[in-house]
């Protein structure tokens, strides 16, 4: 697998310039996939502008003054992703990556408070020793909990520096939601109805944002009950 990446091939997720230069910086492996992630160089050399150039992009990670999630990162190629919180203590600025209404990971400003918590999905459920449920969440991350009273689909707001939830956003009707794929990748809108397919298709979601329209029920990201509990990116234009 090349370690290389040309910017007419990286991922429509990715918000630059591809014919300014040949290359662009390669997400290594990590919580997110390649084609859903930002490399941490691309971020604060072309999302942010810290800096001109790669050279400068890493001294800043070397000098630990990013953290991701608020755990200090130092290399360029560290892929980060949808909800991740991106630091940076002395300057006093802080974001979170989520999906705008082009379908673009986009950084939106966040206040210190926000840094303390993070929303993950829950992607399946494990039952491990001790008859305990270990939760597998959107990002990698794992979390064990003593009682199974979380679904597939629902989403969990986790304090960082002790991974404890806080609050939990199931996956029902009425709940309001991003959608982080689909051709309504971007949008808020309310669930009116999940619709349960009896065959390898996926589940299907009605929803009710400006307009009513369908999508595939893993594209639904809880992000509140009857309101969102984070700031809602704006759409920008290159």
């Amino acid at each position: 697998m090349s370690k290389h990446l040309k910017r007419l091939n990286s991922p429509r997720v990715l918000r630059l310039n591809r014919k300014s230069n040949k290359w662009t910086i390669k997400p290594s492996p990590g919580p997110h996939k390649i084609n859903r992630s930002i490399s941490l160089g691309l971020i604060i050399r072309d999302y942010l502008k810290l800096c001109d150039n790669l050279k400068e992009a890493k001294r800043v990670l070397v000098e630990k003054e990013i953290l991701v999630d608020n755990c200090i990162r130092n290399n360029y190629k560290f892929p980060c992703g949808f909800m991740d919180i991106i630091s940076i203590p002395k300057m006093k600025k802080y974001y979170r990556i989520l999906f705008d209404k082009a379908g673009k990971l986009t950084m939106t400003p966040i206040t210190y408070t926000e840094t303390e918590w993070k929303l993950y999905r829950i992607e399946g459920k494990t039952i491990i020793k001790g008859k305990k449920t270990q939760l597998n969440l959107h990002d990698g991350k794992n979390i064990i909990v003593d009682k199974d009273e979380y679904k597939k689909g629902d989403v969990l707001k986790i304090r960082l520096k002790d991974n404890k939830i806080q609050e939990s956003y199931p996956l029902i009707k009425g709940s309001i939601s991003m959608i982080i794929g689909g051709s309504h990748i971007g949008e808020i809108a309310n669930i009116n109805e999940l619709i349960i397919i009896p065959s390898s298709k996926s589940n299907i979601a009605k929803m009710q944002g400006i307009n009513e329209f369908s999508t595939h029920q893993e594209y639904v990201f809880p992000i509140g009950k009857n309101k969102a509990v984070i700031s809602i990116p704006e759409v920008k234009i290159l």
